[in-house]
């Protein structure tokens, strides 16, 4: 698994001639960074004085974040796998027009699929976007550097992410599945772009 490399492993990997990890992995990776940087200052936060009144609220950060780096390091695998099946789908053979129909369909199918990846990474760390809200104006105040730096990482999985699923979206036909991602795909763009100046704004050093 990608996400079981040493980040030296990685990084190695990602800069060889390997197409994967590529795009959509890295952008997964840093969705789960985000999140983890998150639940730390929400840990930083937890019990310290002058932040007793959202104690509460900062432990349930620290319990449901774990559940976002997760699915986000999987889906780092995830990406790289729905590469490796658009390359099979591609290698099958066309020397009859019912081999030809059998190619064609797979390699659509493969391609929705291959979009569909990064599409929920996006949507997945958009929803994160009210905690990490939430941990600038109520974290620790030593912490904001750290809650800022995740806030930039949500917004370029998201960016990436979608890049992604544009790629994917030119070698499919311009169908009612095509239309409706690619609106979905401009609404997680928009939403990012606004989010992250809308939590930076709050972030004074």
């Amino acid at each position: 698994m990608l996400y079981e490399l040493t980040v030296k492993e990685f990084i190695l990997t990602t800069a060889s001639k390997a197409p994967v990890p590529g795009g959509g992995s890295v952008s997964a990776l840093c969705g789960s960074l985000s999140a983890a940087l998150a639940k730390m200052v929400a840990e930083l936060t937890v019990g310290k004085k002058n932040y007793e009144a959202v104690n509460d609220k900062m432990q349930e950060v620290i319990e449901k974040m774990p559940a976002y780096q997760i699915e986000l390091m999987e889906a780092i695998q995830e990406d790289s796998n729905s590469f490796d099946t658009v390359m099979a789908a591609f290698k099958l053979p066309k020397d009859t027009e019912e081999q030809k129909a059998i190619r064609r369909d797979a390699i659509v199918n493969a391609t929705k699929s291959a979009a569909e990846i990064p599409l929920k990474t996006a949507q997945k760390v958009a929803e994160t976007f009210d905690t990490l809200a939430f941990v600038t104006q109520n974290g620790n105040k030593n912490a904001m550097s750290d809650i800022a730096v995740a806030t930039m990482l949500a917004r370029t999985a998201i960016f990436g992410a979608l890049y992604n699923v544009k790629i994917n979206l030119l070698g499919l036909p311009d169908d009612d599945y095509k239309i409706k991602t690619q609106k979905e795909v401009e609404r997680l763009h928009d939403l990012a772009q606004n989010k992250e100046s809308e939590i930076l704004s709050k972030i004074i050093l």
